[in-house]
């Protein structure tokens, strides 16, 4: 039996430039990390992006292994510490839904336990399973974070995460009175993200959980008008976003909208999915893809 780092350089997978999907064959299931990708060149901002963990304890069902998320977890932490990202984004759905908010809140304490213990800054986008249970102020008091909106600036680069768990009518996610397919940025949002957007010449990574590139149930229902406040703006690069739990990509207006693999999915390490994200000052962006997470190359025109 052969350690992570074994199995991590023996299933190298090769990226491809342009944002071209990397398509895994039999047997390449982990990535390198980012630092292979260009040792002549230092990344101006590197982080680590995880999402769909939908920890619970409880059994699995269908393609969702809840425990296991635990030791997937605990691998892509190994890789974030080796790695010394600048900050950790959990891109959504962090816990699966429970019975009562009480358990649902052990979850998230169980969890939250493994994120704490990171070394780099945690950051937190809301997803529909974080708040099925738990009330919005529920779930960020259990992280420790004080707003599920905000933006950051750092080494250059501006960071948005955005809340897209609100209802048709405004209404905010909480306690199961909503619809997951029913997935909007509320105005006074939208408004605020204009103003951010306005105020910043950084090049702009934005982060969501609800996906703003497809009209069907996985999409933000108002998510044209985002994308034209995006586009708009001149800055933003890049969106990463999480829900449908699979690879995927398109390039809308310039913008590339990342969509990360799941970590709930599958049984074993073999099936994680985490990434490291590497920034670098002309605006080129790579991610390292690790297990079923793709790996892609962008260089800006």
């Amino acid at each position: 039996m052969f350690d992570n780092d074994q199995r991590i350089a023996s299933n190298r997978r090769r990226f491809l430039q342009d944002g071209s999907l990397l398509l895994a064959g039999a047997g390449l299931t982990a990535a390198t990390p980012a630092t292979s990708f260009a040792d002549d060149l230092q990344p101006k901002v590197r982080l680590g992006l995880v999402t769909d963990l939908h920890y619970a304890d409880k059994p699995s069902a269908g393609s969702r292994h809840y425990r296991e998320t635990l030791t997937k977890f605990a691998e892509a932490a190994a890789e974030f510490e080796k790695a010394k990202p600048d900050f950790v984004v959990s891109l959504g759905d962090l816990i699966d839904a429970a019975d009562s908010a009480r358990a649902e809140k052990d979850f998230l304490a169980r969890i939250q336990k493994e994120f704490a213990a990171l070394s780099a800054e945690k950051h937190y986008v809301l997803g529909n399973h974080c708040v099925s249970t738990l009330t919005k102020t529920e779930f960020l008091d259990g992280v420790g974070q004080k707003g599920s909106n905000y933006a950051f600036d750092l080494n250059d680069f501006h960071f948005v995460v955005l809340d897209a768990c609100f209802r048709s009518d405004g209404q905010s996610y909480g306690r199961n009175n909503f619809e997951w397919t029913d997935a909007n940025l509320p105005a006074d949002q939208v408004d605020w993200l204009r103003n951010d957007l306005s105020e910043t010449a950084h090049k702009t990574i934005v982060f969501v959980h609800q996906r703003l590139d497809v009209e069907n149930n996985y999409g933000v229902k108002n998510s044209p008008q985002i994308r034209q406040l995006l586009e708009k703006s001149g800055n933003v690069l890049a969106v990463f976003q999480g829900h449908s739990h699979k690879n995927d990509l398109k390039t809308i207006g310039g913008i590339h909208y990342c969509t990360l693999a799941a970590m709930v999915e599958g049984a074993g390490v073999e099936n994680n999915s985490y990434s490291l994200l590497d920034l670098y000052e002309d605006g080129t962006i790579r991610l390292a893809g690790f297990r079923k997470q793709a790996d892609y190359e962008w260089k800006r025109s």
